[in-house]
C-alpha cells in the first residue's frame, strides 16, 4: 500500500500487533487486502492476531520481536525482506506506558521507556527505511502520543519518550521526502487499550500501583474511544499521504493549543500539576 491508494497484497509490517492499536491496525490493513506482518514480544498475542486475520480471510505471519533490541529489529528486518519483500508500510506502535513523579522514577525505569519506545521507532527505521529509500516508495507511520505536546505531571518518561519520536518523525520526513519515502505521526489521546493495565506507577507499593492500573483502566474503558478508531486514522494517513495526525477530540485540542499558546498550555499544565503536589 502506498501514499494515495489502497494496493492489494502490499506488506504492511506492524510492531506492538499482539492487542490494542496494533492489532486493530493490521486487522484494518488487511480487510483491505494486504498481506500482514504482525510482530510482538508476545508471541502468542501475535499469534492471536495473525488468527483472527486469517478468520476474515487475510494473509498474516506472526513474529517475536523485543523492538528496544536493535541486533533484533535488524535480525527481523533482514528476515521479513528477505522471505516476504520489502514492506510498503511499516508501522512502528510497539509501547508501552510509565508514570509517576520524576524523583521517584529510577534511572533503568526511565531509560527502559526510551528504548521501548524511542528506540524501538528508531530501531525499525533504521533496519527498513533504506530499503525503502533505494526502491523509492514506502510509508513508515510513527506513533506518537498527544503527551508529545502535553506536559502532564507524573507523566516525564513515557511524553519524553513520545515527544522524541514527534520531532524524529519530523526529521526523518524531510530526509526522506526526495526518495519518495512517506512518514506520518499519529498522536492518539486517551484510547480504550490494555497500556493502563500494564502502565508502571513509580513510587507506589504494588498494592496502590494496582489499584491506580485499575481506576485508570475503568476510566478509559468509560470514555469508549476504541484502538479500531485510531487503526482507521492510521489507514487513512497512509492513503492520504498525512504527516501528523492527531486522533482523538482531546489529541486535537492539545496539539492546537501547544502550536497557537505554548505559554498557555505550559500555564495550564504547569497549575495542575502544583495542585496535584499539594
Amino acid at each position: 500500500m502506498t501514499s494515495g491508494s489502497a494496493q492489494r497484497n502490499s506488506l504492511v509490517v506492524v510492531t506492538g500487533a499482539g492487542s490494542g492499536i496494533g492489532r486493530e491496525t493490521a486487522l484494518a490493513f488487511a480487510g483491505q487486502g494486504a498481506r500482514i506482518v504482525a510482530a510482538d514480544i508476545n508471541l502468542d498475542t501475535a499469534n492471536e492476531t495473525v488468527g483472527l486475520i486469517e478468520k476474515q480471510g487475510g494473509t498474516a505471519h506472526p513474529y517475536a520481536l523485543d523492538v528496544s533490541d536493535e541486533g533484533a529489529v535488524t535480525a527481523f528486518a533482514d528476515e521479513v525482506c528477505g522471505t516476504h519483500g520489502v514492506p510498503d508500510v511499516l508501522i512502528n506502535n510497539a509501547g508501552i506506558g510509565q508514570a509517576g513523579r520524576f524523583f521517584d522514577t529510577p534511572s533503568a525505569d526511565f531509560q527502559r521507556v526510551l528504548n521501548i519506545n524511542l528506540g524501538g521507532v528508531v530501531y525499525g527505521c533504521r533496519a527498513f527505511g533504506p530499503r525503502m529509500a533505494e526502491r523509492k516508495s514506502g510509508h513508515i507511520v510513527n506513533i506518537s502520543s498527544a503527551a508529545a505536546y502535553t506536559p502532564i505531571p507524573e507523566m516525564g518518561a513515557y511524553a519524553t519518550s513520545k515527544a522524541a519520536v514527534f520531532m524524529f518523525s519530523d526529521v526523518l520526513r524531510g530526509e526522506l521526502a526526495r526518495d519518495k519515502v512517506k512518514v506520518s505521526t499519529i498522536c492518539p489521546g486517551i484510547v480504550n487499550t490494555n497500556i493502563i493495565r500494564t502502565t508502571q506507577f513509580s513510587g507506589l507499593s504494588a498494592a496502590d500501583e494496582a489499584q491506580r492500573q485499575q481506576q485508570g483502566a475503568g476510566l478509559y474503558a468509560k470514555r469508549g474511544y476504541g484502538p479500531e478508531k485510531v487503526a482507521k486514522e492510521i489507514v487513512n494517513a497512509v492513503t492520504k499521504g498525512k504527516s501528523v495526525v492527531p486522533v482523538t477530540p482531546e489529541a486535537h485540542m492539545q496539539y492546537h493549543l501547544s502550536r497557537l499558546a505554548p505559554a498557555l498550555n505550559r500555564f495550564f499544565w504547569g497549575t495542575l500539576g502544583n495542585k496535584l503536589n499539594k
